[in-house]
C-alpha cells in the first residue's frame, strides 16, 4: 500500500505550483462567485454560455509561463461551483464542447502541460449551482438560497452524487496519469461522508493509486489517525499558517497556501491590485520555511489569456528562482529559531539564509558559531568571509553566533538575497 509520505514526496520537493481559475465567469470578468454573489438565474448565467468561444486560449502559452516562473505542477478548475464543465463529460451538456469553444480545454491543458514536464493536476468543485438534485434554498451560497419559488424544489441528492462520482471518475479515467486532485469545498453539513467520501476516495485510488488529494472533502488530517478521505495534504487559503501545520503529535503535514496574485480568483477586469514578485517571492519563502508549498492563482481573462500584469510577475519570480532555486526546491524547515533579518531554509547540509534586512554592520547567526563551513551568496557564487567583527568578543550574548559581513549600504538584491552556508 502506498503511503501519504511516499505519494506526496515529489509534492514537498517542487514546492510551488501555478492555480489556474478560469471558465464562463471571466466574461462578466467580476470574480468566480459571480453567479452566487448576483443570484443570477440559469437563464442569466446561459448568456455567458452562449458567448464562450475562448478564441486566444492556448495552454502551451500558459505552460511555458509557468515554467519560466518556476513553478513545477500546476491546478486547472475542470469545473467550478457554477457547473460549467472545461471537459467533455459525458454526464452533462453544460460543457466547453458544447459552447462556442467546442473544444475539450481540459485534454489541451493536461497534453501541454506534461509537454513542459510540469505535473498535473485537476481542480473539481464538488459543490454545483448548476445541476438540478444539488439544494438551492437555504444553502449559504447557491443562487437560489433565499428564491421562495426553490423552496419545495423536489432533490434527489443521491442522485447528484452519482453525478458528481462519475465526472471525478471520468476526469481520472479519461486524461492519463494526473498528479493531484484538488477538491473544493466542504461547509456545514455538507462535509465527509454527505459526499460519500470514503466510497470515493477508494474509486479514485483504484484509478489513480499515486495521486494526491487536498483535505476539502472533509475529515481532520491532523488528527492520529485521520479518516480514509482527510486528504494528503492541507490547504490554507489566502494565509500562511503561522506555524506550518503539524498533527496532534506534533509531526509535520504536507500543506499548501493557496493565495491569488491580486484579489480575486477568477478574472477580475478592474482589480488591478496585484502583488509584487518580492511580495510573492517572500510569501514563497516563507511557505517553504515552514514546510509547505505555494500555489499562486491566475486568471486567464474570457478569450484565454493570461494578461501581461500576471505574466510580468511570474516571470520576475522566475529569474530570482533560476538564480535561487536552490534554496527553495528540496527545502524545507530548518528547525531554528526565526532570524531577526529573514528567514531560514534547509536542504541537507545547506543551510540557506533568506536576506530581507541589510541592517548595519554583519549579518549575525545566532548558534552558528564553528558550524558553517563555506558561505556563498547563491545567486552567483561569491565567496562570502565568516568572521567575527574586533568588537564581538565585548558581547556576551553574541558568543554562540557567526558573522559573515556584506559589502556596501544595500543588500545585492532588494527582494531577497539568499546566502548558502554548508554547515560542517
Amino acid at each position: 500500500m502506498i503511503t501519504r509520505e511516499q505519494r506526496t514526496r515529489w509534492f514537498q520537493q517542487d514546492r510551488f505550483g501555478m492555480f489556474i481559475h478560469w471558465g464562463l465567469y471571466a466574461i462578466p470578468a467580476r470574480g468566480e462567485w459571480i453567479r452566487g454573489n448576483e443570484r443570477m438565474s440559469f437563464e442569466q448565467y446561459q448568456t455567458y454560455f452562449d458567448e464562450f468561444d475562448a478564441s486566444r486560449y492556448n495552454p502551451r502559452e500558459w505552460a511555458r509561463a509557468a515554467k519560466a516562473a518556476g513553478q513545477k505542477y500546476a491546478v486547472l478548475t475542470t469545473k467550478h461551483h457554477d457547473g460549467f464543465c472545461l471537459f467533455d463529460s459525458k454526464l452533462t451538456d453544460f460543457k466547453a464542447t458544447n459552447s462556442p469553444a467546442g473544444r475539450d480545454l481540459v485534454r489541451e491543458y493536461v497534453d501541454a502541460f506534461r509537454e513542459e514536464g510540469i505535473a498535473v493536476g485537476l481542480y473539481y468543485s464538488i459543490i454545483d449551482w448548476h445541476h438540478d438534485d444539488y439544494p438551492g434554498y437555504g444553502d449559504k451560497a447557491h443562487p437560489d438560497r433565499d428564491n421562495e419559488t426553490a423552496k419545495d424544489k423536489a432533490i434527489d441528492f443521491e442522485r447528484y452524487l452519482t453525478y458528481m462520482h462519475g465526472q471525478v471518475k471520468e476526469l481520472l479515467t479519461n486524461y492519463g496519469k494526473i498528479d493531484i486532485m484538488w477538491f473544493d469545498f466542504s461547509y456545514d453539513n455538507m462535509t465527509g461522508e454527505k459526499w460519500k467520501a470514503t466510497e470515493l476516495i477508494r474509486m479514485i485510488r483504484s484509478i489513480q493509486p499515486n495521486i494526491i488529494i487536498d483535505n476539502r472533502l472533509g475529515g481532520n488530517i491532523r488528527a492520529a489517525e485521520p479518516e480514509e478521505y482527510a486528504g494528503d495534504f492541507f490547504s490554507p487559503e489566502q494565509i500562511i499558517p503561522p506555524g506550518g501545520i503539524v498533527d496532534v503529535k506534533g509531526n509535520p503535514v504536507p500543506w499548501e497556501a493557496c493565495i491569488t496574485l491580486n484579489d480575486n480568483w477568477g478574472y477580475h477586469s478592474s482589480d488591478k491590485n496585484y502583488k509584487s514578485a518580492k511580495q510573492v517571492i517572500r510569501t514563497l519563502v516563507e511557505c517553504v520555511s515552514k514546510n509547505g508549498n505555494l500555489l499562486l492563482n491566475v486568471a486567464p481573462d474570457a478569450k484565454g489569456e493570461i494578461n501581461r500584469e500576471t505574466l510580468d510577475v511570474i516571470a520576475e519570480v522566475g529569474e530570482w528562482l533560476r538564480l535561487n532555486g536552490e534554496s527553495i526546491y528540496n527545502c524545507g524547515s530548518a528547525s531554528l529559531p526565526k532570524p531577526e533579518w529573514g528567514r531560514y531554509t534547509l536542504n541537507g547540509d545547506k543551510l540557506y539564509a533568506h536576506v530581507y534586512d541589510r541592517g548595519i554592520g554583519p549579518i549575525y547567526f545566532e548558534g552558528l558559531k564553528g558550524k558553517i563551513k563555506k558561505a556563498r551568496l547563491l545567486r552567483d557564487g561569491t565567496e562570502l568571509k565568516v568572521e567575527a567583527p574586533w568588537m564581538a568578543e565585548e558581547y556576551s550574548d553574541v558568543e554562540g553566533g557567526a558573522f559573515i559581513t556584506l559589502l556596501g549600504a544595500k543588500l545585492p538584491d532588494d527582494k531577497d538575497t539568499v546566502i548558502e552556508l554548508q554547515l560542517m
